[in-house]
């Protein structure tokens, strides 16, 4: 019986255009929810950016294994003073249509991605390159900024203060856009023949709701070393039915796993299960513009204390995942990291408290809590939230309306925060920095879906941006997320772990703590195909 990948593999084979391999293997990639746009500076969700990473490429680029190795360019030096970055681009440069890509290029891109107009969401990571925060605030253009080309090779970076830069800049927003497909097309330069791409891959079809189909490009800079010809993304809003499609042979591997016991897992899938540490958080968040929580800070606290997280992390999740109180994952606040009273605490205690601080803010037994708990549509998500809501009926009577929405209309809602209560959220860092995790709750960004503001916490942010002592910084950062939790506006559950299935002939699928998995570094054995 055919597999969905022995037909690609056919209809590929038998195709008349350039498209045709005759003997080439697709590489099926379970990749989540329907991407929400592959604008490459807008793109901020997981999703999105597996994809960006494969079809473009920054001045520096992820190894397999997580590093940083050179992208565009082939080398970079910077000043003494860790305020001049110049990078040299690699000779003969090519868009995916065959015209010259140069330096101007990059830089009128960067003007780009940091004009407040197109509201990048990660566009405040780079916010020490010189006229960076004026720009972003509208008060200067964004041709001001500390970028220069000044030849066709060469792109120049002024910064404010040093930086982990090239940190920054391995992430898709500071990759080139092709300016005049974007001013040709508008919001559909990314769909399938629209799109022109510099990466080791190249946009051919993109079934809504089904799957994105890449392939090989054949003027990438390094594509003779591009093992895989083709790589299909497979759209999946639910992690049960990605398992099912892994076992029936449709994936060669898969973005997340079904929660359930470990040793069950293990026992099943063996070495294919791949877990390891992953520097993200998983809460849910209260919208603070409107009734029952924004001027209600007893009662957040009282609905984050009712959850007994290691039963949640223990039965639910099931995979390792560590129960969570604070935001920011401890190993990379190290000895800085802030120890919230409530760890310290009994479930009993904390079910106590839970039920003083509910009485406090009005609400009993006979005026009980109504609220709505809004998700995306997936088992695992299901799951907590239904556990989440038994833990609230249970300890304080709470009645919990379940919500579930398709990705893109939750991200929509969750965004604009007009009619949700609390949410599903989460973070994964983009960068190795805790800065990533704590400026989403700094004004009122893209990212910033709870609405909370506080002016305290916006200036410990600003005075840990510009602290050159490393520790200093973390302890800063440290101090400005005890600010966060003392308000709470999100009611942090466990950290993630990354979680996938992996077939034993997929070669190059290596763990690292920010799950980057460019495929162009994956080979598939031949022995297995």
């Amino acid at each position: 019986m055919l597999t969905t990948r022995s037909l690609l593999v056919l209809a590929l084979s038998l195709a008349c255009s350039h498209r045709a391999v005759a003997t080439e293997a697709v590489l099926d990639r379970g990749n989540g929810p329907e991407p929400t746009t592959l604008d490459v500076h807008l793109g901020a969700e997981v999703g999105s950016q597996n994809i960006l990473m494969d079809l473009y490429e920054g001045l520096v680029t992820f190894a397999a294994d997580g590093t940083i190795v050179p992208g565009m360019a082939e080398r970079w030096e910077v000043a003494a003073d860790g305020l001049t970055w110049t990078f040299y681009l690699r000779a003969e440069l090519r868009w995916s249509n065959g015209e010259a890509l140069t330096a101007a290029q990059f830089v009128a891109s960067m003007q780009r991605a940091l004009d407040p107009e197109t509201a990048a969401p990660l566009a405040s990571l780079f916010a020490t390159i010189r006229q960076a925060p004026a720009v972003l605030h509208g008060t200067r253009p964004a041709t001001d900024l500390g970028l220069r080309a000044p030849n066709a090779r060469t792109v120049v970076i002024e910064l404010t203060q040093p930086t982990a830069l090239l940190e920054r800049l391995v992430l898709p927003i500071a990759a080139p856009i092709h300016l005049s497909s974007l001013q040709r097309h508008g919001a559909q330069h990314t769909r399938p023949g629209n799109m022109i791409s510099n990466g080791p891959y190249r946009l051919i079809e993109w079934t809504p709701q089904a799957s994105l189909l890449l392939e090989r490009n054949p003027r990438f800079h390094d594509a003779a070393n591009v093992a895989i010809e083709h790589v299909r993304f497979h759209i999946t809003e639910d992690a049960n039915t990605e398992q099912k499609r892994y076992v029936a042979g449709d994936l060669d591997f898969t973005e997340v796993v079904q929660p359930g016991r470990l040793e069950r897992l293990r026992a099943r899938f063996g070495k294919q299960l791949r877990i390891s540490p992953y520097l993200g958080s998983f809460y849910l968040g209260y919208n603070l513009r409107r009734a029952p929580f924004a001027d209600q800070p007893a009662l957040r606290r009282a609905l984050s204390l009712a959850i007994d997280r290691d039963i949640l992390t223990r039965y639910i999740t099931g995979l390792g995942e560590r129960p969570a109180c604070t935001l920011i994952p401890p190993v990379m606040l190290g000895v800085a990291a802030p120890k919230p009273p409530d760890a310290a605490m009994t479930q009993p205690a904390r079910n106590a408290e839970a039920q003083r601080l509910y009485a406090e803010a009005g609400y009993s037994a006979t005026r009980p809590l109504d609220v709505e708990l809004r998700y995306n549509t997936s088992t695992p998500h299901r799951r907590l939230a239904l556990a989440v809501a038994a833990m609230w009926r249970e300890q304080l009577g709470v009645h919990t309306h379940l919500v579930n929405e398709e990705w893109k209309v939750f991200v929509q809602n969750r965004r604009v925060g007009r009619i949700t209560e609390v949410f599903r959220g989460g973070w994964i860092a983009d960068v190795d920095d805790p800065l990533t995790f704590l400026e989403a709750f700094d004004g009122l960004g893209t990212t910033n879906w709870t609405g909370y503001q506080n002016s305290t916490f916006s200036r410990q942010l600003a005075q840990a941006r510009v602290q050159t002592d490393p520790q200093r910084r973390l302890q800063a950062y440290a101090q400005a997320e005890s600010l966060l939790m003392q308000a709470q506006p999100i009611l942090p559950i466990y950290f993630y772990v990354s979680k996938h299935l992996v077939r034993d002939d997929v070669e190059g699928f290596i763990a690292n703590p920010l799950d980057r998995h460019p495929s162009r570094w994956m080979r598939l054995r031949e022995s297995a195909r």
